[in-house]
């Protein structure tokens, strides 16, 4: 057991040193003046050369070897499971690219951004350029001649290939589509809300919000950023929001959707803290809480009802008629621009783009200098509408700026998981409208700790959704739920 003792405490200091790389990140993205993005971007590469010379220490193997794993409890054994992956993968990685890649990467995101604002595409594509050539490396590197794309989605989705996720994607695509033309026919149109809400307003809102669905405030806190994201594990888990004084419920539901994030990572079992299983276990089901959270029970009717007396009270008005009209505004369907402001019915179709627009660039059929024009194209086959501006289309999201490629697929599969989840929880949770109706959703959040958040990296990803729901994971509760829900607020 000696190996095992010193193995974990040399992964416990590993850990730890990558929380501080990822509040750099947080900073970079809340708090950091903007003349600093050079400086930042030398530190990110120094600290991630220090994690990837600790991730491929030869004395990581030498204590693997060590081993038996027989003498281990399930835990230990867990912990053996990530530690060799992750070894794995990081011996195929030269020290000079990780360094090299998280150098760019934090470079990229300040331009992206500043192209972002101005709706310059050419200000962005030579970074972005570089971020494809590393990220073709890396998974050339990690592939040992298999799939390049595959390489990629295994650091956020351990298991899945991307021909299964396409798969799915096209026994999806479908019935989304079938949905969506009907809502499109029908006689009912929702209006969106109207009005100005004031910033104060909002964040006021967004932090009772994430008091009732469970977000710990002693070791949290909530900002602002360009895009709404979580940061940290364990004690420290950051989340950020956006504001727009025209569109509070892209400042509430973002909110919600970081709280589902963050409500995981405080729910893991403390005495997993700075090991592998002291986060969420992979991007799928880290997005099945943020997605449920945000959806299932954010946009449920009653939940809704609620949110729309506390916009009166803080507010003065809604934006809306009444009850019935805000929920209908809030589950409005149509075809705009913004991923995470898409309705549910659309927002899979979003996921659908980006997944193959970017196997395409990891696999060289695509190149950086013709993705917009990649984008748009399909953005208009998909959706019927043009893309106006960058920053409504190519320019949009974060992730390709930072090297997230193979993240977004698991969306979807949080959008699938969420879906199977929710069948479980309605059962197990009899008083849930209830519940919402008064804007606590507390007992829905220990449901979700109790079978799923509190274990952590402990099984693998589709294992525990299967464990909290007691059927393997499909999209068939996902689609049923959607047509349910939006046949009866359109009236089809």
């Amino acid at each position: 057991m000696t190996a095992y003792t010193d193995l974990m405490a040399f992964q416990r200091e590993t850990e730890a040193l990558a929380q501080v790389a990822g509040q750099l990140g947080w900073d970079q993205e809340t708090m950091m003046p903007k003349g600093a993005a050079a400086q930042r971007a030398e530190e990110m590469g120094a600290i991630e050369g220090v994690l990837h010379r600790r991730r491929t220490d030869p004395r990581i193997g030498d204590w693997l070897a060590a081993i038996d794993d027989a003498a281990l409890d399930d835990v230990g054994r867990a912990q053996l499971r990530h530690i060799r992956r992750s070894y794995a993968r990081a011996t195929r990685l030269p020290e000079t690219l990780s360094a090299e890649i998280a150098r760019v990467t934090s470079r990229a995101q300040g331009i992206w951004a500043e192209a972002r604002a101005g709706n310059d595409v050419a200000h962005f594509l030579p970074v972005l350029r570089d971020v494809v050539r590393l990220k073709r490396e890396e998974a050339a590197a990690l592939a040992d001649g298999g799939d390049l794309y595959d390489a990629l989605l295994d650091d956020y989705e351990p298991g899945a290939t991307a021909a299964d996720i396409a798969a799915m994607f096209d026994r999806m695509r479908a019935r989304l589509v079938a949905l969506r033309e009907r809502i499109m026919g029908a006689e009912r149109t929702p209006a969106g809300l109207t009005g100005t809400f004031a910033t104060d307003g909002q964040m006021a809102i967004s932090h009772e919000v994430a008091s009732h669905f469970g977000y710990d405030w002693r070791h949290g806190r909530l900002d602002l950023s360009v895009h709404p994201f979580t940061s940290g594990a364990g004690t420290d888990v950051r989340i950020t929001t956006r504001v727009d004084e025209r569109e509070p419920l892209g400042c509430l539901y973002s909110t919600l959707h970081e709280v589902g994030h963050g409500a995981y990572e405080q729910g893991i079992d403390p005495a997993y803290a700075l090991t592998p299983l002291g986060t969420g276990v992979s991007m799928g089901v880290h997005e099945s809480q943020s997605r449920i959270y945000e959806n299932q029970l954010g946009r449920s009717r009653a939940f809704c009802g609620w949110l729309y007396g506390r916009m009166r009270e803080v507010f003065g008005a809604a934006g809306a008629a009444d009850a019935d009209a805000f929920y209908a505004a809030v589950n409005r369907v149509y075809s705009g621009y913004i991923r995470t402001e898409a309705d549910e019915v659309h927002y899979n179709l979003h996921i659908m783009l980006r997944f193959d627009l970017e196997r395409e660039l990891i696999a060289g059929r695509l190149e950086v200098d013709d993705l917009e024009a990649a984008w748009n194209e399909r953005f208009k086959a998909d959706f019927g509408v043009a893309v106006d501006i960058p920053a409504n289309g190519v320019l949009q999201d974060v992730h390709w700026s930072v090297g997230l490629f193979g993240y977004f697929p698991t969306y979807t599969l949080g959008n699938v998981y969420a879906g199977c989840l929710y069948v479980a929880l309605r059962e197990a949770v009899p008083t849930l409208d209830a519940d919402l109706a008064r804007g606590h959703a507390e007992p829905a959040t220990t449901w979700l700790r109790d079978n799923l958040q509190r274990h952590g990296g402990l099984f693998e990803p589709a294992e525990v959704i299967e464990r909290a729901c007691g059927f393997a994971p499909h999209e068939g509760p996902l689609l049923d739920y959607l047509d349910a829900k939006f046949e009866a607020l359109y009236g089809l």
